[in-house]
């Protein structure tokens, strides 16, 4: 056999017993291995260098302890001569050397140091104060170039020093007089130091020498390096705590009067370095200063509330004031990082959690521009010298930053609030609570520093600002400067106070005459202008403009009284502004707005995208005429909006509707309203306040409330998704269209014609069936179904014991079986006839004025209202709640309830707030007599008013106050428009606001709230009672049925049609009432009435000789109300069917149940 190859062997040239490496595996050690001896090479050295520097100061320490026993033992026992270099080198240059190892590491003062001290600063002032040049320690700062040198190093540790000793001074420790001495010897020190005019040895060939140490010591001040004006915070933030904390009107000590005046002295020092060859060194020694001067100091919050008056000017004067105000602008990003910084450091005291720096620093901006009056404390004037623009940039770069701020703060108080309700279901601490109470006191503080702001002659005096042609260094004011400065005002003062912070500047605003018109002014010309919407708009409405105006300049305000009361109003119950104004503005926009161009004219091209489509500047000019005009809404009452057109005429007032409502629906269709959310928010209260105003009393066009929508509305159902699914919150997985589109229907649903918001009621209602039925509830007819009996000479009774606790469970089917007067049970199987017949027959006997829940308007229209009489009796308020049900089934089923409601009362139902000129739909009368008080020109107090209000329940006069003392308090011209207004809210709210909430309780329980909100109060009451006051014959034909042998073709029928053709709109609203027991007819037309209405044939036969004799059925038609059918005999002759029928429907005749 042959021999097997041998094996080649590897033989490694390491030896036998070494393991083989790759190669990246020995780079990658030999590496580590490096690293380590690198590392602990470093360590060595660091280790090294800690202890030389240890050594380094425990020999330094040691041997400034040595060094301060022997300065000791030689200042005190000294018998020398006291000369400035024996102060220069053998008095300070030892104690600067242990006093700046004493204060390290913490920069602490020490009791041990105070006595030495003490010492140093006394002969350090003798010194100065020395006649003698040769004893005077500031000659050297005009000696030699190496006594200057010298003299500059020890006087800028000195300034360090005291600086330190002045952070240090501790205002709650009173007993300590060693500390408050020394305090006050360091201050004074640190001023004689830096005013060269206070030395004695001053000369005037000197003059030059001594300005140039001055300034290159206020260079040093200025740059930071000797960290006075950061010490100088720190003392006047424990000045400001303690001066709050003292009682009111205790005076400071003369010490501590001295310091705080040398403080203030130090910081404004480097404003009013002398002025000679001006070099750029110069002015940035001011720069460096005026940036440390805003950094630490405007920052420290209710510094000009505490300060002394007399030091608070010194802050005010110009020479500090506009350098200030320059170098914020300037320097502004620089300022705010290290404003932000000192907020993160939290040594405000203040809590910078809830105001930071830049707050503060913007509310003592204000309050230093801003002169008060000594006596009343109130502010009037700007201080003199001011720069407007200046002042005005300023404030709102400012405000923009602290805006920023809040925002960010609101939302991460957003995040952990979401955060914390998640995670815990428990009560919340009563720590936190306690803190949020503290830190809501606090923000009301804050807000009231800015009391200037919204005093009327602020605003006048920048308005004449504008008006200066005088154009200097900063340029001219203008009125979006004026725009953003408020606009940004109000935002801050909404974050702090959302109730009603924003109110007393908004008062202000709203009534400055004129500022709203050249608002106004600007924003249509920059808006409408360019596209010459101007022109068009008032063409298209200008016909009515001159009746208008001759009836205005026809009436005298202080008559009105008079010639209100006419036999016209008192039929109507309307005001005669209500009558002319009303006629002229539809005969208007009957006549100018006919064609589909109007469409164009109301929806603002320029505004189709948003806010995205609007710069910053209309954005601001926007958000402030918005919520100005808002405001101003609220308290305009008829006759000055209609009649006197003030602060514009209608046809502006419809421009500026358009305007609104082309923004507000581009803004939700778009983002969803969340971009620019004040502008929106703004724009949507203003919206609706017109168009609420409009609702009450036409000024616009239909069509201009639905011009944004009529291209890109969706249809019916995916609205009614829409809006459910952002009402009820549900934004997980929805689409941003969706969201977009149901907020669009949510804020503004009058974009979409009245009809198709009732489409979208019957889909929402169609929706929650399915969703009832897919849950297994009973919807239908059959077994589940709510069986009651009720007793028709008591069905409120009954029903109200029956169906009451049931709740949302009434949405359910109900049977009922009624029981006659004699108490026999009515024969008749409820198919859905009988409920409807119980709910109008229940709502008939509730709402009759007798009955005593409701009562009738004094109005034309009789509109029900809750009695108030109805909270003193038993069960009245569960009664009222009750038929907030009934109606709210009466809605959810379809049928129809022929009453109508106050619409002062479905304000309330609706959620919103009712105005004074409402009142005139409630009492007229009332209304009258409160214009009557608004306008009267002579003295109020002659009519013997006071604020209560007198009502009388139950035979008995009940008085209430309008306000706490009301009683004891008279009307006057001063407050007559308070008590005109407290009248209103009281009759329009306050009063009614019990039965309403009661009401509304029992409606929501049937129907949703977001339901409700697509409607008006007007429209309400439509959707409720039905539409117009007449019906379409032709609709009703179309969708009727017959029965018992008749058909479209029938001799009677034809007849029948013929017959109510020709009735009267009246005639033919008293035959629906009499067939469905409601007189108006369905707002979708009658293929939505259930049950259908129907003609039921009755067969009656006549003798052939009485046919031949002229003669024709004799019976009467009758009808089914439960089941909306009408009984109608065989008539031959279309005289006989007029006769007989409007005899029946005028008798109320031939009901009954077949």
């Amino acid at each position: 056999m042959a021999a097997a190859p041998r094996k080649h062997q590897k033989i490694s040239l390491r030896g036998a017993s070494a393991k083989e490496i790759t190669r990246d595996a020995l780079l990658e050690r030999v590496s580590n291995e490096r690293e380590l001896r690198n590392y602990t090479r470093r360590a060595a050295a660091a280790a090294i260098l800690i202890q030389r520097v240890w050594r380094g100061c425990h020999s330094a320490k040691k041997a400034a302890g040595q060094i301060k026993k022997e300065w000791e033992s030689l200042v005190i026992h000294q018998n020398i001569l006291i000369t400035s270099r024996w102060i220069s080198s053998n008095l300070l240059r030892p104690f600067i050397f242990f006093v700046t190892y004493s204060l390290n590491p913490h920069l602490k003062l020490r009791i041990m140091d105070v006595k030495v001290m003490l010492i140093c600063f006394k002969i350090l002032l003798q010194s100065i104060n020395s006649n003698e040049s040769n004893k005077n320690i500031c000659s050297l700062a005009m000696g030699t170039p190496e006594e200057k040198s010298t003299w500059l190093y020890q006087a800028r540790k000195l300034l360090s020093i005291c600086s330190i000793i002045l952070a240090e001074f501790d205002h709650t420790n009173p007993s300590r007089e060693d500390t408050v001495e020394l305090t006050a010897l360091a201050m004074h020190l640190t001023v004689a130091l830096t005013d060269s005019k206070g030395w004695k040895t001053f000369k005037s060939e000197n003059f030059m020498e001594a300005d140039t140490a001055v300034n290159n010591l206020m260079r040093f001040i200025a740059s930071g390096k000797s960290g006075l004006y950061s010490c100088i915070r720190r003392y006047f933030l424990n000045f400001v705590a303690h001066s709050l904390s003292q009682t009111k009107g205790a005076g400071q000590t003369d010490n501590h009067f001295l310091i705080t005046a040398s403080a203030v002295t130090l910081a404004l020092r480097p404003f009013h370095v002398p002025v000679f060859n001006v070099n750029d060194n110069n002015l940035l020694d001011v720069k460096d200063a005026s940036e440390q001067y805003c950094t630490f100091l405007l920052s420290v919050p209710l510094l000009p509330q505490c300060l002394p008056v007399v030091l608070l000017r010194a802050l005010k004067h110009k020479s500090v004031l506009l350098p200030c105000l320059k170098t914020l602008l300037i320097s502004k990003e620089k300022i705010l990082l290290e404003m932000s910084k000192l907020d993160q450091s939290k040594v405000t005291g203040f809590h910078p959690e809830v105001i930071p720096c830049a707050g503060w620093a913007l509310a003592n901006i204000i309050n230093l521009a801003t002169e008060y009056d000594n006596e009343s404390g109130d502010s009037i004037c700007f201080v003199q010298g001011l720069d407007c623009r200046l002042y005005v940039h300023v404030v709102t770069s400012m405000s923009e930053n602290v805006l920023c701020w809040l925002e960010n703060v609101g939302q991460i108080k957003n995040r952990e609030s979401d955060g914390y309700m998640g995670k815990y279901d428990s009560s919340i601490n009563p720590d936190i609570l306690e803190r949020e109470s503290s830190f809501g006191s606090l923000k009301m503080s804050y807000i009231d520093l800015f009391k200037p702001v919204h005093q009327q002659w602020h605003l006048l005096r920048l308005l004449d600002a504008i008006k200066n042609e005088r154009l200097d260094y900063s340029g001219k004011l203008e009125l979006l400067d004026i725009a953003f400065f408020y606009s940004y005002m109000l935002q801050i003062f909404y974050s702090l106070n959302p109730l009603g912070g924003s109110l007393p500047i908004l008062n202000m605003l709203s009534f400055t005459p004129g500022f709203l018109v050249e608002l106004w002014g600007v924003l249509e010309s920059s808006i409408l202008h360019e596209k010459g919407l101007t022109a068009d708009i008032e063409k298209s409405c200008s016909t009515h403009n001159d009746g208008i105006l001759e009836r205005k300049q026809g009436r005298v305000v202080k008559d009105a009284a008079n010639k209100w009361v006419t036999v016209l109003q008192k039929i109507t119950g309307k005001s005669s502004t209500d009558i002319d104004c009303t006629s002229s503005v539809n005969c208007s926009l009957g006549s100018g707005l006919r064609n589909e161009d109007c469409y164009d004219l109301w929806d603002i091209e320029s505004l189709r995208r948003g806010p995205q489509g609007v710069s910053k500047e209309w954005s601001c000019l926007l958000h402030l005429f918005c919520a100005t005009y808002a405001h101003l809404l609220l308290v305009l009452d008829d006759i000055e909006f209609y009649e006197k057109q003030v602060p514009f005429t209608l046809e502006k007032q419809r421009t500026i509707a358009s305007v609104l409502n082309t923004l507000v629906y581009n803004g939700f269709s778009h983002s969803n309203g969340q971009q620019n959310k004040p502008l929106m928010d703004a724009a949507v209260r203003c919206l609706h306040l017109l168009y609420e105003r409009d609702c009450r009393h036409k000024f616009c066009p239909p069509s201009l409330w639905i011009a944004p929508a009529r291209k890109g509305r969706p249809s019916i159902a995916a609205a009614a998704r829409a809006h459910e699914a952002v009402s009820a919150n549900l934004r997980t997985g929805d689409s941003l269209s969706s969201l977009c589109m149901g907020s669009v229907i949510t804020t503004t649903p009058h974009v979409y014609p009245f009809e198709e918001r009732v489409q979208m009621f019957r889909e929402f209602i169609k929706l929650d069936k399915v969703s009832r039925r897919m849950a297994g509830e009973v919807v239908g007819p059959g077994p589940g179904s709510i069986e009651i009996v009720v007793r028709r000479d008591h069905i409120v009774e009954d029903g109200f014991r029956q169906l009451n606790f049931l709740g949302s469970r009434l949405k359910s089917r109900i049977n009922v079986s009624f029981v006659s007067e004699c108490g026999l049970s009515e024969a008749g199987l409820d198919y859905g006839g009988l409920s409807k017949e119980f709910l109008t027959d229940i709502s008939k006997a509730a709402f009759d004025p007798e009955y005593g829940l409701f009562f009738q308007t004094s109005t034309s229209e009789r509109f029900l209202i809750p009695n108030t009489a109805a909270r003193l009796r038993e069960n009245g308020m569960q009664m009222i709640e009750f038929l907030g049900r009934v109606v709210g089934k009466a809605l959810y089923e379809g049928i129809l309830l022929d009453y109508s409601f106050s619409l002062v009362f479905v304000q309330k139902l609706l959620g919103r707030y009712s105005f004074l000129d409402e009142l005139s739909t409630l009492d007229p009368e009332l209304y009258r007599n409160l214009m009557y008080v608004k306008h009267y020109d002579g003295d109020v107090k002659e009519l013997c008013l006071d604020f209560t209000v007198t009502d009388e329940l139950l035979g008995k006069k009940v008085v209430t106050e309008l306000k706490p003392g009301g009683e004891n308090v008279a009307v006057t011209n001063e407050n007559k428009l308070q008590y005109v207004y407290a009248i209103a809210d009281y009759k329009l709210n306050r009063q009614i606001l019990p039965l309403a909430n009661a009401f509304y309780r029992g409606l929501i329980d049937i129907i949703s709230p977001s339901w409700l909100s697509l409607f008006n109060a007007g429209e309400f009451n439509q959707l409720l009672s039905g539409g117009k006051h007449d019906i379409d014959v032709d609709d009703l034909r179309s969708n009727t049925r017959y029965t018992g042998g008749y058909s479209e073709g029938s001799r009677t029928i034809k007849l029948f049609w013929e017959v109510i053709t020709g009735f009267e709109p009246k005639e033919r609203c008293m035959l629906l009432k009499f067939v469905t027991s409601c007189s108006r007819a369905p707002l979708l037309g009658f293929k939505h009435l259930q049950p259908t209405f129907t003609i039921h044939k009755v067969a009656c036969d006549v003798p052939l000789w009485a046919m031949i004799g002229g003669q024709d059925v004799e019976h009467l038609p009758s009808a089914s109300t439960c089941y909306n059918t009408l009984k109608l005999p065989t008539y031959k002759r279309p005289s006989t069917l007029k006769n007989k029928l409007l005899y029946a429907i005028n008798s109320n005749a031939g009901f009954e149940l077949s």
